[in-house]
């Protein structure tokens, strides 16, 4: 029973490993808490009830007991006896908790907060799952079966998580399933007995049979793979939102690159998007207001020292009653409903909803969108934007400068001056800041200083190619080298403005498009876009565009923010139209006055990347020439070792040292010496390549047979037709012959042409892949590279092995366990 129990504590806690995907969902560490009280009291009950031998049902109920006793203790209703002895309001209770997670469940977007309803669902969850895999694992004594309960607990996040989930929880979970199989294992042989090797040696409990270990490895490696290969593998993006997960909270503006789980990159995603040189239509929005601001979808509002960073939202079920901002109104505040209705095309995947600023009403949502009051956003944890078509009524909002100018500032304890002003210590932006402001008594002043800043009689310019700086820093590089896009003109001017005290943040969103007449607007890549927000007291957030008007298709200005770039205003012709700030908002880039100027194409503040494109080709031309030189090493190997070999065989290894008269006067040859060792080397070397021909063209290698052998084999059955090549392998398996076993090699004969002649025979029978696989892939090289790996594994094994064997002899599990008993 000891077994029992010990394995069923096993399963609980591998439950309770299994659980920490869970991790990814809420904010705090209290769901663990709370986890490990009910799967502790639910094992508890599990090991008291097989230790009064109970049957396999009784051992549920009183896990099922446990389950009841342990939540009524961790979430109370205030009419328990004892404080954990339920009663039917207790179930009750239970009952409310369960009703109100639905709504929680939409309500809330990752992290999650310690809300009780969701809570008990999740420790009820954890609790259900650990009586499952108690029974399959104890009971059932089928604990691999056990990982299916497990697996249902890393699905909740899966399935909840806009992004993907971690990689540490799963590989925690991994391991406590591998442990709950481990623990079995050894429980299975301590109950069969001892086990012995084949030479009759007592193999100590704790040390693995090959087959477990054997069995280990492969666990091991699996969850390696799983894990590591779609690190490695190019995954698909997902639209215009790439998501950011590393973890670090920091991030660089490029897609896939720095940020935290959960969050969304959307100066990567703005960047990466509106420099695609193809036009694609993203939106198209129909609305009964004249001249619309921009259609927002998105909002960065934590500050770090690389720019904006967007925080995971929360909020409210869309599809009911928004909050009316009539009560912000005011003297010189004017605010007028109107309704839209988009439609979004399949190349918009997003987890957000494009709307109009302050919607009031939505149509044809469902309850997975949720509506962010502080952030006024749409988004959802569950669904995606990609084919939505839906209506909403809004509210604009204008102000007078007056109004602004009026708004009193923030108390120092106000919430969105705490959060909206953090900002890192840069003195180069803090110093510039003083100048701007000085002076300046009220926040709108201070706002406008800073807006008029970024102008071209400042040295400001607009330019999809921005210039790097040598300061360390991204916004003081900007500032310095003023060249940047709309991405870098919102994120400097927000923090600017916060450097002022005042609160700011970066709005993300599309400008107006091709008006196709009826307030029908068609939005493409080209027109997404980013500006400023700023809070004033008793108003609200007010937006800024800082980026030059003449850049931005379908750019809107207005009273509060001018086009500080613009001309002096002309009064217009009679019958003639003029847009604020003198450009006609429905010009688009071919417009003769914007000829000289830069589209809007690109959003973090000192982006370097994603301004210019450059080629692919000479990656494609460096990718090809890398694989033909991978091809190319076969062959080349090849080639080397039968030149070194002809360089062999192509020379006697008799050597003539002069030629001298003889008795009657002719001339004649003395041969002053034989080198046997060279000549026993060089019909080697010959041999040796007539077998690698052999090997290459596909005819049978016997080891067993002597040269002369397989000579005469040759010359019998591959070489018959050739009288040359026949000869010349006969003298090949002489040569080797004599080598092997004759005092005296052969010498004085070249080995070269009998070798060319016996590969030109083989050759001519072979079929054309035989040949060109022996040319481009000889299969003697690659046998050889075989066989070299295989000896080299070889070798390894069986170090490791002696190393293991060394290791456990000085086991103190096993030193402990020979000791023995007083």
């Amino acid at each position: 029973m000891t077994a029992h129990r010990n394995l069923g504590f096993v399963a609980a806690a591998a439950t309770l490993l299994a659980a920490a995907p869970l991790s990814a969902i809420f904010e705090r560490w209290t769901w663990l808490i709370q986890a490990a009280i009910v799967v502790a009291v639910v094992a508890g009950a599990a090991a008291l009830s097989r230790l009064a031998r109970a049957p396999l049902w009784g051992q549920v109920l009183a896990m099922l007991a446990g389950l009841t006793l342990a939540l009524t203790w961790v979430f109370p209703g205030g009419t328990e006896f004892f404080a954990f002895v339920p009663t039917p309001a207790t179930f009750a209770h239970f009952a409310d908790l369960l009703n109100a997670s639905l709504p929680d469940m939409r309500s809330y977007g990752v992290q999650v907060p310690d809300v009780d309803s969701l809570l008990f669902l999740a420790v009820l969850g954890i609790g259900a799952v650990a009586i499952v895999v108690d029974v399959l694992s104890v009971g059932l004594r089928r604990p691999a079966l056990a990982g299916l309960p497990m697996l249902a607990i890393y699905s909740v996040p899966v399935a909840v998580y806009v992004d993907s989930v971690p990689a540490t929880p799963f590989v925690v979970g991994a391991c406590g399933y591998l442990w709950l199989l481990v623990t079995d294992n050894v429980d299975r042989v301590r109950r069969f007995g001892r086990r012995f090797t084949g030479e009759g040696r007592d193999v100590d409990v704790w040390e693995a049979s090959p087959l477990a270990a054997a069995g280990r490895r492969l666990a091991v490696v699996g969850v390696a793979l799983a894990v590591a290969l779609p690190l490695v593998v190019p995954g698909m993006t997902g639209g215009l939102m790439s998501a950011v997960g590393n973890g670090t909270g920091t991030g660089n503006g490029r897609p896939g690159q720095g940020g935290s789980p959960g969050r969304i990159d959307l100066f990567a995603a703005l960047s990466g998007q509106l420099n695609q040189t193809e036009v694609t239509e993203l939106v198209k929005v129909s609305t009964n207001e004249p001249a619309p601001f921009y259609l927002r979808f998105g909002v960065a509002d934590e500050l770090r020292p690389d720019g904006f960073r967007v925080r995971v939202p929360t909020g409210r079920p869309a599809n009911r009653n928004l909050p009316d901002p009539a009560e912000r109104g005011g003297r010189g505040v004017e605010q007028k409903r109107y309704r839209a209705s988009v439609e979004v095309s399949k190349n918009l995947n997003m987890p957000l909803l494009p709307v109009y600023a302050e919607p009031v009403k939505t149509d044809d949502l469902g309850g997975n969108w949720l509506y962010d009051t502080n952030l006024q956003i749409v988004f959802s944890n569950r669904e995606n934007s990609r084919g939505k078509r839906y209506s909403f009524d809004y509210v604009r909002s204008t102000f007078s400068p007056a109004a602004l100018r009026a708004a009193p500032s923030l108390r120092a304890d106000d919430p969105v001056l705490r959060q909206q002003t953090v900002t890192p210590a840069v003195r180069a932006v803090d110093r510039l800041v003083d100048q701007l402001v000085k002076g300046r008594t009220n926040d709108y002043d201070k706002v406008r200083a800073i807006y008029d800043y970024f102008s071209v009689e400042n040295g400001f310019t607009y330019s999809l190619s921005t210039r790097g700086g040598t300061s360390g820093d991204d916004i003081t590089d900007f500032l310095a080298t003023k060249v940047g896009f709309c991405q870098q003109y919102a994120a400097a001017m927000a923090w600017l403005v916060r450097s002022a005290g005042i609160p700011a943040r970066v709005a993300f969103g599309f400008s107006n498009g091709s008006n196709s007449g009826g307030g029908a607007y068609v939005l493409t890549n080209r027109n997404l876009h980013a500006w400023t927000e700023v809070y004033f007291g008793g108003i609200g957030w007010v937006p800024f565009d800082a980026t030059p008007a003449a850049s931005v298709v379908g750019s809107v200005r207005s009273a509060w923010a001018p086009d500080t770039d613009a001309p002096e205003e002309v009064t217009p012709l009679p019958g003639s139209t003029a847009a604020p700030g003198g450009a006609d908002p429905s010009a688009g880039a071919e417009d003769p006055d914007r000829l000289d100027k830069d589209a809007d194409q690109g959003l973090a503040v000192g982006d370097n990347g994603p301004t210019r494109q450059n080629p692919v080709w000479p990656w494609w031309l460096a990718g090809a020439l890398a694989l033909l030189a991978l091809l190319a090493v076969p062959a080349l190997r090849r080639s080397a070792l039968r030149r070194r070999r002809r360089a062999r065989a192509a020379v006697p290894a008799a050597t003539t040292l002069a030629a001298v008269p003889g008795q009657r006067g002719e001339a004649r040859e003395i041969v002053v010496g034989v080198d046997a060792d060279r000549a026993r080397a060089d019909a080697h070397a010959a041999w040796d390549e007539l077998i690698d021909t052999l090997v290459d063209f596909h005819v049978r290698v016997d080891g067993t047979e002597t040269p002369r052998t397989t000579a005469e084999r040759l010359a019998r059955e591959a070489l018959v037709e050739d009288a040359g090549a026949v000869t010349g392998v006969r003298l090949l398996g002489r040569a080797e012959e004599r080598a092997r076993y004759a005092r005296d090699p052969l010498t004085g004969e070249d080995l070269h042409p009998a070798l060319r002649s016996v590969r030109g025979a083989l050759a001519a029978r072979a079929d054309r892949r035989t040949r060109l696989l022996a040319a481009l892939l000889p299969p003697s090289v690659l046998l050889r590279w075989r066989t070299a790996l295989t000896d080299r594994s070889t070798r390894l094994v069986t170090t490791t092995g002696q190393v293991r064997l060394r290791l456990l002899r000085w086991n103190p599990r096993r030193l402990l366990a020979g000791r023995p008993a007083r």
